[in-house]
């Protein structure tokens, strides 16, 4: 395997790690404190009054969603299903964020904000699947 293969696999193995963490504790810190969690993620505010029945109903999925990247990780055999239905709900997430800048609901700072916690994890996850899943 050549070097810049070798370096794309451990980028993408950092990735996957970065989504199992993320993921799990985000959706943890939702469920536990959604007060807390809606008061200080920069941007949620603006997006509607507090909820935290919808607050815990999101950080359930994003448990789940680390859960599959860990449960992936440990279940070859599973990555392609656990990574693919994970990435599929990030990227609709994603694709949803873009389409409020689109339409105007949000301006565009809200894309470079909202980057590292809702765009990141679904370019992770395609990678992941083009790197390990699809073997």
């Amino acid at each position: 395997m050549n070097i810049l293969r070798k370096l794309l696999r451990i980028s993408v193995l950092t990735g996957i790690v970065f989504n199992s963490i993320f993921l799990s504790l985000n959706g943890l810190f939702m469920i536990i404190d959604p007060k807390t969690w809606y008061e200080m993620v920069p941007g949620v505010i603006t997006t509607g009054f507090y909820n935290q029945h919808f607050i815990r109903d999101i950080g359930i999925i994003q448990l789940f969603l680390g859960i599959a990247f860990i449960a992936g990780w440990f279940h070859p055999h599973l990555q392609l299903t656990l990574w693919g239905v994970a990435t599929l709900w990030l990227v609709a997430h994603a694709v949803f964020h873009l389409w409020e800048v689109a339409v105007g609901i949000c301006g565009a700072s809200a894309l470079l904000r909202d980057f590292a916690a809702v765009s990141l994890p679904a370019l992770i996850g395609i990678a992941a699947l083009l790197t390990f899943a699809t073997k």
